[in-house]
């Protein structure tokens, strides 16, 4: 960019005229006007970033909070099902639908993949061989608590489950 010099002498100053000096200035304050506005951005930008990383956390925990009320629920339903007289398939159906709400808000927890996948196993287990899972529901009842008990055993226990059933049978 060209630095003009002020004219020193008369004939200079009449070409150097004021309107020249009058563009100098406004770019002058375009130019801090436009320097400032990018740093309050820039905040804005990392407010903004800040409250977006605190409501993902919140999020998480929810989520969080929601899949232990769920595997809760899972474990009242294995009683109700182990203690019932009558009425095995409604409470069956039941134990299936808690199972997969519990699945689904797993899903939505990013940065557990391995416990989405023994889960997600579990409920198809659960949802396509009633017969062999009925058989062994005090295994799952053991491996839901060791999971609310946050001990890494209970995805463990869930995934030897899975793998133990016969899936060519029912």
């Amino acid at each position: 960019m060209n630095k003009t010099k002020k004219p020193s002498d008369a004939k200079g100053m009449i070409e150097y005229t004021y309107r020249d000096m009058g563009q100098e200035y406004l770019m002058k304050r375009k130019t801090v006007r436009a320097v400032v506005i990018a740093i309050l951005t820039a905040l804005a930008l990392v407010v903004f970033i800040a409250l977006y990383v605190d409501e993902c956390k919140i999020v998480r925990e929810t989520y969080h909070e929601q899949y232990t009320i769920m595997l809760r629920q899972v474990l009242e339903d294995i009683d109700s099902y182990q203690n019932a007289e009558g009425d095995l398939e409604f409470r069956y159906r039941r134990l299936t639908a808690d199972m997969n709400t519990a699945a689904s808000f797993l899903f939505l927890l990013d940065e557990m993949e391995e416990e989405q996948k023994a889960i997600q196993e579990l409920y198809t287990v659960v949802l396509r061989y009633p017969v062999q899972t009925a058989e062994g529901l005090e295994e799952i009842k053991t491996a839901l608590n060791d999971i609310l008990a946050n001990l890494d055993k209970g995805y463990d226990e869930v995934r030897s489950f899975v793998d133990g059933i016969d899936k060519k049978g029912y």
